[in-house]
């Protein structure tokens, strides 16, 4: 009988939290069904992400277990932080000696455990690779090269994720098209997301506004960039009502910019604290259109056929925009109103997700794991 493996998955930050649970309830149901020779698979959090709304509240959403360990790292600059994960990581490894470690997106933790396991001779898998921006100057594209450079094994999204590991040398023998793990969770989080009635709670008509986030440092921690968006948004107000979810990064900069009392004579515009991820998914699955430079918003609004406006130059996601939901509309408050007139006056487009984004990426990866 094949000895069994023992599996290490890795999360450090908000957007990783969606993208592991699949994982572990997958394992579930294979020992539901009676699958002999499972693997044993433990759960490292980095702690890079440490407050309850950006971490913990994700774990009770998505029906996480409890973390074997959590690093509590906290916050810090990217060298301190990258190399606190990789000598609190290398501990793990060296005890646990696991048959694979998974990684998965783009943020410090992924990067830093890559670096570690590499360097140890474990083997490495990358869950959502071949993402490109060719945009450099975004910490994450760095963690994305470093990332995929050292798997093992790497796990795509869609063709074009493809398509960029291979004109990067990849070997394609350790490439896998499985799908978008993000839309497990979405798949199975959206009828209880929707039936907490968030848009209702907060006196909104579902279909009848827009949610905004914001939290790059290119758009937030320049005071003039800052200031652009946030006046694009007291003009946005007056079209229809808008929930922004503050990040607490933003947050921190628009109290430090004095830019918070604008928003006094701007009665559509709700600053809301950080949502937990049913919360946040219910609130923008009823929404009319999404304002966002997050990567992760770009592929759920493709999934439920949403208008999205991307807040960005670049876009390491250009599959959603070959859907027709997704709109690189740049930093320029004109061009994202204008779009948002046109999008307002336009019929809302119909679901068309790319091949495999249906809610079963998870049982593939296990599958190819459990394989070897």
């Amino acid at each position: 009988m094949k000895a069994k493996q023992k599996i290490v998955v890795v999360a450090g930050a908000r957007p990783n939290f969606m993208k592991v649970g699949p994982l572990f309830w997958e394992l579930a149901r294979l020992r539901a069904a009676g699958a002999d020779n499972l693997p044993e698979m433990m759960l490292i959090h980095t702690g890079q992400h440490y407050s309850d709304n950006m971490s913990e509240a994700f774990f009770r959403d998505l029906g996480i277990p409890e973390p074997d360990e959590n690093l509590e790292v906290g916050s810090d600059s990217h060298a301190r932080q990258t190399a606190a994960i990789m000598v609190g990581f290398e501990r793990v490894w060296l005890r646990e000696r696991p048959d694979w470690v998974v990684v998965v997106g783009d943020v410090n933790s992924t990067a830093a455990c890559a670096l570690t396991v590499s360097k140890l001779g474990g083997r490495l898998a990358h869950v959502e690779a071949g993402l490109r921006s060719r945009d450099r100057s975004m910490p994450e594209e760095i963690n994305r090269l470093v990332t995929d450079v050292l798997a093992d094994r790497l796990y795509t999204t869609d063709v074009l994720a493809d398509q960029n590991l291979l004109a990067e040398g990849v070997d394609q023998a350790k490439i896998r098209l499985v799908g978008n793990i993000m839309i497990d969770s979405l798949a199975r989080g959206l009828p209880k997301a929707r039936s907490l009635a968030v848009a209702a709670e907060l006196g909104l008509a579902p279909g009848a506004y827009a949610v905004v986030t914001l939290h790059r440092p290119s758009n937030v921690d320049a005071e003039p960039s800052l200031r652009a968006m946030w006046l694009m948004l007291g003009e946005l107000q007056r079209r229809l009502p808008v929930v922004f979810p503050v990040h607490p990064r933003t947050m921190a900069r628009l109290a430090d910019f004095g830019l918070l009392g604008l928003a006094k004579g701007w009665p559509g515009l709700r600053l809301v604290e950080p949502m937990g991820y049913l919360r946040f998914l219910g609130l923008v699955a009823d929404s009319r259109l999404v304002l966002t430079d997050s990567g992760g918003l770009q592929e759920e609004t493709c999934y439920l056929g949403l208008p999205c406006l991307t807040l960005r130059q670049n876009t390491e996601r250009p599959v959603t925009i070959a859907a027709g939901t997704n709109h690189l509309v740049g930093l320029e408050p004109a061009d994202i109103l204008a779009k948002v007139d046109q999008l307002l006056a336009a019929t809302k487009p119909a679901p068309n997700p790319p091949p495999l984004w249906d809610g079963h990426t998870a049982r593939r990866i296990m599958a190819d794991l459990l394989a070897g």
